[in-house]
C-alpha cells in the first residue's frame, strides 16, 4: 500500500490515530518538505513515530518519483504532507502515477489552513477561491492573484490568501552555474504580503484591495495554542489573529503578527454580523473595524 498521510497543522500529536497505526506498518516514511512545514523538528517526529523520515523535497517528488513509490505494490510506503494530503496538486500527481503503476494507495485526511481558517470567526461557506501570494522580485510580479481576489469580491466571499515560503531555493547565479548551494529558507510575513497587494491595487486601480476599507484578518500559526492561553512548550510559538484594513496591518510590527507560517483573510464585501463581532475582538483598530464592518453587513 501507498499511503499519502495528513499530519495537521501543528506538532507530532496532530497525526490521527490511523495515519499513526499506518506509518508505523510501513518499511519507509516520507516527509515532503516544500509546500509547508510543522512547528517541531523532524526528530521529535520520528521519535513519537518509531520510524526515520527521509526529507523529500521538491525536485525528489517531481523527478523521482518512482523510486519513491519503489516496492510499494509489496510492502507499505508512507508520504507524509503537512495538513491534508490534498493540499498541494503535487500529491496528486504522486497518486495518479501510484495509480499507473497499479499501486494501491489509501489517502488518510487531516486538519489543514483550508478548514482551520475558521478560528477567525470568518463562517467556511462564506470563502470563495483560495489564492497563493508569491515573493516579487525586481523583474516578475505576478498578478493573476488579483483577478481571483476581484471575483470573490463581487459575490461577497472571503478570499484565503496563502503565503509564500522558500524552502531549499537556489540563487540564479548558483542555480546558472549548476551549483547546488541553497538559500536559507524564507517565509512570507503578514508585512510583506500587504505591500504587494497594494502594490498590485496601485497598478490595477479597480478598487479591490484599498487599503483603508478592505477589511483582512492575519493569522500565524494556526492549530498552536492561541496566545493568552496557558502553553509549555517555545517550539510551538502561539496561535495569533490580528484584524484590521489593510492599511492598519501595513502599519504594525511585525512581532504583532507572531512567528511564521502566516496566511492572510481578504473579507468579503458582505460581511455577517457574527463574523463581524467575532473577528472584530481582534482587531488592532476596533472603532475602525466596526466601522466598516457595519458599511459591508
Amino acid at each position: 500500500m501507498f499511503y499519502v498521510i495528513g499530519l495537521g497543522l501543528c506538532d507530532e500529536k496532530d497525526i490521527t490515530v490511523r495515519g499513526l497505526e499506518a506509518v508505523k506498518s510501513c518499511s519507509r516514511v516520507y516527509l515532503e518538505a516544500y509546500t509547508s512545514i510543522l512547528m517541531v523538528n523532524k526528530d521529535r517526529l520520528e521519535a513519537f513515530y518509531g520510524k526515520s523520515l527521509i526529507l523529500a523535497d521538491r525536485d525528489m517528488v517531481e523527478l523521482e518519483s518512482d523510486d519513491i513509490l519503489r516496492d510499494a505494490a509489496t510492502e507499505n510506503v508512507a508520504f507524509l504532507v503537512v495538513g491534508d494530503p490534498f493540499g498541494a496538486t503535487t500529491h496528486t500527481d504522486l497518486l495518479l502515477r501510484a495509480r499507473d503503476l497499479q499501486i494501491p494507495t489509501q489517502i488518510i485526511h487531516n486538519a489543514s489552513i483550508i478548514n482551520a481558517v475558521g478560528c477567525s470567526g470568518l463562517q467556511l461557506y462564506n470563502f470563495g477561491q483560495t489564492v497563493s501570494l508569491v515573493f516579487f522580485t525586481d523583474t516578475w510580479k505576478p498578478d493573476s492573484f488579483y483577478d481571483r481576489i476581484a471575483e470573490n469580491a463581487k459575490l461577497g466571499l472571503h478570499t484565503l490568501v496563502l503565503l509564500d515560503i522558500k524552502v531549499k531555493e537556489q540563487s540564479e547565479e548558483n542555480l546558472a552555474r549548476g551549483r547546488k548551494i541553497y538559500e536559507p529558507p524564507r517565509y512570507m510575513s503578514i508585512r510583506i504580503a500587504v505591500n504587494q497587494l497594494l502594490e498590485i491595487e496601485s497598478i490595477r486601480k479597480e478598487g479591490i484591495l484599498d487599503g483603508d476599507s478592505t477589511l483582512a484578518i492575519a493569522l500565524s500559526r494556526v492549530g498552536s495554542i492561541p496566545s493568552g492561553e496557558e502553553s509549555t512548550d517555545d517550539d510551538h510559538g502561539t496561535q495569533r489573529i490580528v484584524a484590521g484594513t489593510l492599511s492598519d496591518l501595513q502599519v504594525q510590527p511585525e512581532f504583532v503578527f507572531g512567528k511564521p507560517l502566516h496566511s492572510l483573510i481578504i473579507a468579503g464585501k458582505r460581511l455577517h454580523e457574527l463574523e463581524a463581532i467575532y473577528a472584530g475582538a481582534f482587531a488592532v483598530n476596533k472603532e475602525n473595524w466596526n466601522r466598516i464592518a457595519k458599511q459591508t453587513s
